[in-house]
């Protein structure tokens, strides 16, 4: 089954139907994806007029950060994301992973193992035009000759992506403790213990509601941003009328100009409260996958954009007339019969907001996995028709965990948005590498550190602003990958990309380098986690390629194998063996080294190799290749299973039934093909042919098919004379009723005019089958050579095998049958 990218295309977008599931999804993105950029009235303004711009609230100064706001609002989150990045979407998947594979598709600056040629056959392999524009061929060309370019792209991919992560850690903290935070000033009775307390609460709450899957998750948390944005636009609304309706002239960039011809040092620095009008941006294009591209656009240009510039321009309305109410600027504006009401609302949208970036969370992260560059974890998809809603448990436990600790051990807010500021500071040196800098700075941070743990207090707004910087991060990235994907991908021209790349960039520059000027203390805990997220993902994908290296540069020659014969030099016994490898092509060593040791193999033999490839999904018609390794009496063959990062890896029991199909389907059109068949080739592996896997058993034209139904093994103890055994059936099933499958049995069709090779190799296929399956895997030691380096030792050795041990073994990953499993031991020397 294909999945649905949820958005229709075309004329159909605007059927009734797909309307009304699009209005759907729209409604429900409210509740995962704006929570955090809707949220952002509570404090932009005060955060703006701190520090030395107190010397400048003045009404002109007002109208000028109202200005600001609203053309920051318009290039980057409507311009930049809704026009111009949700238009790269990889079929429906969105963030930084996502433009990379595209990258990986149509200019190869990919490192990815076993890709073949056959995978860009692929109907979702190409995207864009199909001819490479001649403006961008030789920086293709050189991109593509050198590998550390190529290996610096991913680097910098991994670094977007773990500040993403670091960001979903960080982020639930702030927004909960924030909205908590406000309880103390309403009741002054409660202590900075209970507020930390309920906050905790509501940090267990919200990751467990997560399990319920991001379409139930919304339609819980939508109606409270909905309500939240209709009040805000609503007081927007209000404030205008009542209190300045000249602020609609603020509309105008002349106000910018002479915001900061008046301000001038001043204002620069005060942009980094500016930018907080559009932290929780980088959601709409990393929530793709839950939503589709048409809801999120619809949601943002019809209703949440009018929404925020309606309140920040009745806000500033408000302030112009009220310059001393800056410090609680929001809350001020809030007329008073309806002050309560909102601020209930108000906490719960904050509340909300963590959601975005928990979501988003969820989708890199698979991406990141089916791309070879996370551990292997569990993946939920929590939704039938729109398969890019995901739960990840393991993430989203630790994510808990680590947002709890957090929230318990930096209890003043400030110091947690602190962690931010840091972190991109030292990056920059590092990617510089001006170690004397680097020096002085971890001098300076040490000295300060020491002071900031032992500050109770620090202003709200520091917290936001510093926060800030890891979405800007994200931003940058995101520019850059996006100027690469318009030139590569979707052939435009390289002088208007160039003019993209270098308007948000200059943009972007100037707010990234006025948040920087505050950055305070205490930036260890944004450092120390994307550090750590980073280096857990660059030691699986460096580990994960040593090791395929060395299946690589170990295969079994094919001339053993020949030499050995038919029977393989020993006894054949009945059944189907599955050899799982990575290895696309040649036989694996642990193929070798079960032979050497074991006295007997199954009488069918296939190499299964279950890969990645950089799309979102492979559709079931193109997801088998089949293939011969040997000469037909070998009975050897070759099955590659390819999916995508999007794609769903159930285990409905099918797997087997599909295999044996495929391979019957295999056998006969090798029987008709010349290019198969050709025995005269000094090669036999490598010639793959596309088998669908969409039949249906009973309409597959090699094998009848019959189905009987199987109640399971446990139906033996009916016959048992034990009345134990009888009493524990009995409670059992009262517990665990007998669950119907249907057994699936293989038999030849009547055709007369079958050649006798065929027929007889499909009747051994179909013994074997009847005769059982196995699944053979390497059970793999990987250890660094004696001649590493010590930095490889402890990749490998340490980093590497404690990941390999603490995550998700391959065989329930494949979601391989534990009983049927026979695992062959080696030790992989890389």
């Amino acid at each position: 089954m294909e999945p649905e990218s949820g958005i229709a295309r075309g004329t159909s977008q605007f059927s009734w139907a797909s309307l009304s599931r699009n209005l759907i999804l729209a409604y429900q993105s409210f509740g995962v994806v704006y929570g955090d950029l809707s949220t952002s009235p509570l404090y932009v303004f005060r955060s703006t007029f701190i520090g030395k711009l107190q010397r400048h609230q003045t009404e002109d100064a007002i109208f000028g950060a109202f200005s600001l706001i609203f053309w920051t609002l318009t290039f980057i989150p409507l311009l930049k994301y809704v026009v111009i990045v949700l238009s790269a979407d990889d079929n429906g998947e969105g963030g930084t992973f996502a433009l990379y594979s595209m990258l990986c598709r149509h200019a190869k600056f990919g490192l990815l193992p076993n890709q073949q040629a056959a995978d860009e056959e692929l109907s979702a392999y190409k995207y864009g035009p199909s001819r490479q524009g001649q403006s961008s061929l030789p920086l293709r060309r050189f991109l593509e000759k050198h590998k550390k370019i190529r290996t610096a792209l991913l680097v910098v991919v991994l670094l977007g992506t773990s500040m993403l992560i670091g960001d979903g850690v960080i982020t639930p903290a702030i927004s909960v403790l924030s909205a908590v935070s406000g309880l103390q000033v309403t009741e002054s009775l409660l202590t900075t213990h209970e507020v930390l307390l309920i906050a905790c609460v509501i940090l267990v709450g919200l990751f467990a509601l997560q399990h319920y899957g991001t379409h139930r998750v919304a339609f819980i948390f939508a109606p409270i941003v909905i309500i939240w944005l209709i009040s805000i636009f609503s007081i927007g609304v209000y404030n205008t009328i009542k209190w300045n309706p000249k602020i609609v002239h603020a509309i105008s960039p002349y106000y910018i100009v002479k915001f900061f011809s008046e301000t001038g040092k001043d204002g620069w620095i005060s942009l980094g409260g500016i930018l907080l009008s559009i932290t929780g941006t980088e959601a709409m294009f990393a929530d793709i996958g839950h939503f589709s591209t048409f809801p999120i656009r619809l949601a943002f240009a019809v209703f949440v954009y009018p929404c925020l510039v309606v309140q920040y321009m009745g806000q500033a309305a408000f302030l112009s007339k009220n310059i001393p109410s800056i410090p609680n600027s929001f809350y001020h504006s809030i007329p008073d019969p309806v002050f309560w009401p909102v601020f209930i609302i108000a906490t719960l949208a904050s509340i909300v907001g963590s959601q975005a970036i928990i979501t988003a969370t969820f989708s890199i992260v698979k991406q990141c996995h089916a791309l070879g560059c996370f551990p292997r974890v569990k993946v939920v998809h929590t939704s039938k028709h729109i398969y890019g809603q995901i739960y990840i448990p393991e993430i989203n436990w630790i994510l808990m965990i680590i947002t709890i600790a957090i929230a318990i051990g930096f209890r003043d807010t400030t110091l947690i948005g602190n962690a931010y500021g840091r972190l991109l500071l030292l990056l920059l040196l590092v990617s510089l590498q001006n170690s004397t800098n680097i020096y002085k700075y971890a001098i300076k941070t040490q000295e300060d550190w020491g002071m900031s743990i032992l500050a109770s207090s620090f202003c709200f707004s520091a917290l936001q602003i510093n926060g800030s910087l890891a979405c800007m991060t994200v931003m940058f990235i995101t520019t850059f990958l996006m100027a690469l994907v318009l030139v590569f991908v979707q052939q435009r021209n390289i002088f208007l990309v160039a003019a993209f790349l270098l308007f948000f960039w200059l943009i972007e520059g100037v707010y990234l380098s006025s948040a920087l000027m505050k950055v305070p203390q205490g930036g260890w805990v944004s450092l120390l986690l994307s550090f750590i997220f980073m280096v857990v993902m660059f030691v699986w994908y460096y580990g994960t390629h040593k090791k395929y290296n060395f299946d690589l540069h170990n295969k079994v020659p094919l001339r053993w194998i020949l030499g050995l014969g038919p029977s393989l030099g020993i006894v054949r016994v009945p059944g189907v063996g599955l050899i799982y490898s990575e290895l696309a092509t040649g036989v694996p060593a642990i193929f070798s080294h079960f032979v050497t040791n074991l006295p007997a193999f199954h009488t069918v033999l296939v190499f299964v190799c279950v890969k990645s490839v950089p799309v979102p999904y492979v559709s079931p018609e193109e997801r088998f290749l089949i293939g011969r390794i040997c000469p037909r009496p070998y009975r050897m063959y070759r099955c590659i299973v390819r999916y995508g990062y999007k794609d769903i890896q159930r285990d409905n029991g099918d797997f087997e039934n599909l295999l044996i199909q495929s391979l019957a389907e295999f056998i006969q059109m090798e029987a008709v093909e010349p290019s198969l068949s050709n025995s005269d080739s000094a090669s036999f592996d490598g010639r793959m042919a596309v088998i669908s896997s969409t039949r249906t058993f009973q309409t597959t034209s090699s094998l009848v098919v019959s189905e009987v139904e199987d109640f399971g093994a446990i139906n033996t103890i009916q016959s048992s004379k034990s009345l134990t055994l009888q009493s524990l059936r009995s409670s059992y099933d009262d517990e665990h009723p007998p669950m119907r499958r249907q057994q699936v049995r293989f038999q030849l069709p009547p055709n007369p005019v079958m050649d006798p090779s065929v027929r007889e190799e499909l009747m051994e296929l179909i013994q074997a089958k009847e005769a059982g399956v196995a699944y053979i895997m390497g059970h793999s030691y990987v250890k660094a050579r004696r001649s590493s380096s010590f930095l490889k030792k402890l990749v490998i050795d340490i980093g590497y095998s404690f990941l390999r041990k603490n995550c998700r073994g391959p065989s329930v990953a494949l979601n391989i049958p534990h009983i049927s499993l026979i695992e062959v031991g080696m030790t992989y020397y890389v």
